[in-house]
């Protein structure tokens, strides 16, 4: 199994910055691909981010040229951090990481939406993000 933590979260004012970190621990050989979603109150879960096995990156369209999603990988360790600026209110949201594996794991398509939820397997528990 794969298990995602997230940090990061917490309140910024409009216009401000924050970086999230996603870790995966167990079996990270497995991640093919990995992804941000956020989910506001009242509406449903969104794709913000996500890359795949070919390094290929993808955006929503309302963050794109605001947020950058990196990825590293060093043994053991799988670290997915999306860095966020001029951060607005509509980007107050639970964030959260999402991993999947093997063969069925989702491809990124650069320009496109990031894959939908139900691609993703492992989930972190999510953190807040307060802009204000």
């Amino acid at each position: 199994h794969v298990q995602l933590v997230e940090s990061g979260g917490g309140s910024v004012p409009v216009g401000g910055s924050k970086m999230l970190s996603c870790v995966a621990s167990g079996f990270t050989h497995r991640i093919r691909s990995m992804a941000w979603f956020r989910q506001a109150p009242g509406k449903t879960r969104e794709g913000v981010a996500a890359i795949d096995d070919d390094g290929s990156i993808t955006y929503a369209v309302s963050v794109r040229g605001r947020f950058t999603l990196t990825h590293s990988q060093d043994n053991a360790k799988n670290t997915l951090n999306l860095q966020m600026a001029d951060l607005k209110q509509e980007d107050t949201a639970v964030y959260y990481c999402a991993a999947a594996e093997g063969v069925n794991a989702p491809k990124v398509v650069i320009g496109w939406t990031p894959p939908l939820s139900k691609e993703y397997t492992y989930w972190g528990q999510g953190t807040q993000v307060t802009v204000s």
